[in-house]
């Protein structure tokens, strides 16, 4: 049960974890779904309750297994004070966006998205709201997956297999949305590796959220197109599936197809690509 420096075992450790994690999601269910509703009701922001629910509880969750019970600081999970630095916020959000939005850009060239006018309305209302409904989700989907169970993973059995692990069940959490396939859960635990090389490469999960919510957000404000199965708001415009779902996505949006993988492959090469120009090495190497 414990290891030789006198802490618990990895899996004890991530056992405490998801404990602290459930009984803090049982607090803040208590206070938080109030909130969410008032606004929802009087300022017409889309706030999921059970989003704010999760984050919470995954904070919570942090917060008692990393440093009440290991005893370990923030950088451990790479949420310290560094890790926040603009420079690396502003790099993970344009490595996200980049990620998607050229394979985006190359199906509307080829034609495979066309644009089709929308409903008329505020672009910029919606774009507030999409965005305040994307920003916590991704946030609480970098802790639950490359958050402390990574920090755990990496530490007893290597950043690769961390990575695997993550990425895999990345994907499975995302078996449930509409027009889920064997190809866009495959495509999502490819996104889970690309954002896991964002966390390795940059030492923040501050910059691995910023790249998976311009990610979500490109598709979403710029492009209008569905993110993972899930149809947002698309004033004025938006780009729809035109060409074979195979490279498209279908109704899952351009992550879920070859075009997104390519993005994801490229953005892949050039993490590694500057790592041996750097000559660095990576965390348990």
């Amino acid at each position: 049960m414990y290891a030789a420096d006198g802490r618990l075992r990895a899996p004890w450790r991530i056992l405490v974890f998801l404990a602290a994690t459930y009984v803090c999601g049982l607090v803040a269910s208590m206070f938080l779904a109030p909130v969410a509703g008032f606004l929802s009701a009087r300022a017409e922001l889309r706030v999921s309750s059970e989003g704010l629910v999760i984050l919470a509880a995954l904070l919570g969750g942090h917060f008692i297994a990393l440093r009440l019970v290991d005893r370990r600081p923030w950088s451990d999970v790479w949420l310290d004070r560094s890790a926040a630095r603009p420079a690396l916020l502003a790099r993970g959000f344009l490595f996200g966006a980049l990620g998607i939005g050229l394979p985006t850009l190359l199906l509307i060239a080829v034609g495979w998205l066309q644009l089709q006018p929308g409903v008329h309305a505020s672009v910029a209302g919606a774009a507030l709201r999409v965005s305040i409904f994307l920003l916590p989700a991704a946030f609480y989907e970098e802790l639950a997956t490359r958050g402390y169970i990574f920090a755990v993973l990496r530490e007893s059995i290597g950043w690769r297999s961390a990575v695997v692990a993550t990425s895999v069940v990345f994907g499975l959490l995302h078996v449930r949305n509409a027009g889920a396939s064997v190809q866009s859960v495959t495509l999502v635990v490819l996104a889970g590796v690309f954002l896991a090389g964002v966390l390795v490469a940059t030492r923040s999960l501050y910059a691995a959220w910023m790249a998976h919510f311009a990610w979500n957000w490109t598709m979403a404000v710029v492009f209008h197109t569905a993110v993972s199965g899930l149809p947002l708001e698309s004033p004025d415009y938006r780009y729809v599936d035109a060409g074979p779902d195979w490279a498209t996505g279908g109704v899952w949006g351009p992550e879920g197809g070859a075009a997104g993988g390519l993005g994801m492959l490229g953005g892949l090469a050039y993490l590694y690509a500057g790592r041996k120009s750097r000559r660095q090495e990576l965390p348990d190497e």
